[in-house]
């Protein structure tokens, strides 16, 4: 395959990736808004504890649709790692994305609910680029590739490997023994 070839075929792939990152993150974007705005309407809880609790059930439900849809295809042979390693960038994600609401309503008093909401998106959208990185790079790893066999290149040490091989048994030296 050509260089040019090979690159195409990269970013197709990444292309894919990022749409399928992207749909799960569109639920849980969904899912957490969803949470934050019932939590916030019909409990007593403080914005940024709100947000919290719903960033937690957004980590939750993404783990499952990164896992069995996105990166399905990724290394699944340590869980527990995975798993970790998940939920420890996931917890950095969250600090991101409620530290610029904290900001927003501790910092700058802006804690309307359309202000919450708006800090709350953008929080959201800062922490997506870290999680995105994060998980491709370090929790859902890729499988090693399988180098190409190369026929070609595979022949002469075919060739070198029969020439070497004894074509007589020779029988052990009685004296010596």
């Amino acid at each position: 395959m050509s260089e040019r070839g090979a690159l195409r075929t990269r970013l197709d792939l990444m292309a894919r990736e990022v749409a399928k990152f992207g749909a799960v993150g569109a639920v849980g974007l969904l899912v957490n808004i969803a949470v934050f705005n019932l939590l916030r309407h019909t409990t007593d809880l403080q914005v940024v504890r709100a947000s919290v609790l719903a960033t937690f059930v957004a980590i939750l439900c993404n783990y499952v649709g990164f896992r069995y849809w996105t990166y399905r295809d990724r290394d699944k042979t340590r869980r527990t790692r995975e798993l970790t390693l998940f939920l420890l960038f996931s917890v950095a994600g969250a600090v991101i994305e409620n530290g610029v609401l904290y900001l927003a309503t501790y910092g700058f008093h802006w804690n309307t609910p359309v202000q919450s909401n708006f800090f709350k998106i953008l929080g959201i959208g800062i922490a997506t680029l870290f999680r995105f990185w994060s998980y491709r790079t370090w929790v859902f790893k890729a499988l090693p590739a399988e180098p190409p066999v190369d026929e070609e290149a595979a022949r002469p040490a075919e060739r070198f490997l029969e020439q070497r091989r004894p074509t007589e048994t020779v029988e052990p030296d009685p004296v010596r023994n």
